[in-house]
């Protein structure tokens, strides 16, 4: 295999035309350059450098590998300022992946911020499961409320961003909903549900209030989507428990109260690659999703 750097070498001598001026312009002896010539002859299997006059000219494959050199150390400084800009945070590209219900409250703003910062940066957004993706650099999940450790054994890192308090939402014309102020969770307790959650952290914030404040919800509607479970609550079919930040388009028919007694709530982490934590790009959008204050969302304060 053909050694970069004595091509490299090579490509001095044949722009010199001497290894004397060569090897003063490259910091080395003449023999040490003529030495480094020897063995990429060697290794090419054929004569690079003949004599002419007082100095050298290349061969024909003197000059093939003269040309490559040249083209090869074009490569290598692209590849060194592409890395200064992507250390820099001047390019590439960040994969991030999300839940829906976290898009607008909290992504959208914090990539506004982001954006003005790093414009040259891309940003690989898809919506995802609520699970780390193993080709992103930070997705967005729900994690029970105090849950550590911080890190995981698969290089991760759990940033807390938000808690997303639950809230109750009523039928217009229920009992409660005329009350001012929160509503006691169990005085829910012997109304029929209509389940808003499907099985996971967010559905277990739920039911771990529930258990403390002494019943287990009785679910007559399952429903996955907070929007059609609003629809359900509308029609007199239950109440329900939603998110503040599922709550952003609200249904007419329907009043918002909220909870307490426990509060549930859902504590919303970035899972942050360990490695991706070295390129600033993902430093700066960890901390715009960190800052962000919306929708009602309290911010965990900064990661350590």
């Amino acid at each position: 295999m053909l050694d970069v750097r004595r091509m490299q070498v090579l490509g001095a001598v044949v722009a010199s035309g001497s290894i004397t001026a060569a090897a003063g312009h490259l910091g080395y002896t003449p023999s040490a350059v003529s030495q480094q010539i020897a063995v990429l002859e060697k290794e090419a299997g054929i004569v690079l450098l003949e004599r002419f006059g007082r100095g050298v000219r290349p061969t024909a494959a003197g000059r093939l590998l003269t040309e490559h050199a040249a083209v090869i150390g074009r490569q290598v400084a692209e590849a060194e300022t592409a890395l200064a800009d992507l250390r820099a945070g001047r390019t590439g590209r960040v994969v991030v992946r999300y839940f829906a219900t976290a898009g607008a409250d909290l992504v959208a703003p914090a990539l506004a911020r982001f954006r003005t910062e790093h414009p040259g940066v891309r940003v690989d957004l898809r919506i995802a499961d609520g699970t780390p993706d193993e080709e992103a650099d930070l997705t967005l999940l729900v994690r029970p409320r105090g849950a550590g450790p911080k890190t995981s054994g698969d290089g991760l890192r759990l940033v807390p961003l938000a808690e997303d308090p639950y809230r109750a939402v009523l039928p217009r014309g229920h009992r409660l909903a005329d009350r001012r102020g929160a509503v006691d969770l169990a005085d829910l307790a012997a109304e029929p549900w209509v389940g808003s959650e499907r099985p996971g952290p967010c559905l277990d914030a739920v039911l771990d209030a529930c258990a403390a404040a002494g019943f287990s919800p009785d679910i007559a509607v399952e429903c996955e989507e907070y929007a059609a479970a609003q629809g359900f609550v509308a029609a007199g079919l239950g109440i329900s428990l939603i998110p503040l930040m599922g709550l952003g388009s609200r249904h007419p028919s329907v009043v918002v109260r909220k909870i307490r007694g426990p509060e549930p709530v859902r504590s919303i982490h970035a899972a942050v690659r360990e490695s991706s934590l070295a390129l600033p790009a993902v430093r700066d959008l960890l901390t715009a999703l960190q800052e962000v204050r919306a929708g009602g969302v309290t911010s965990c304060g900064p990661s350590r």
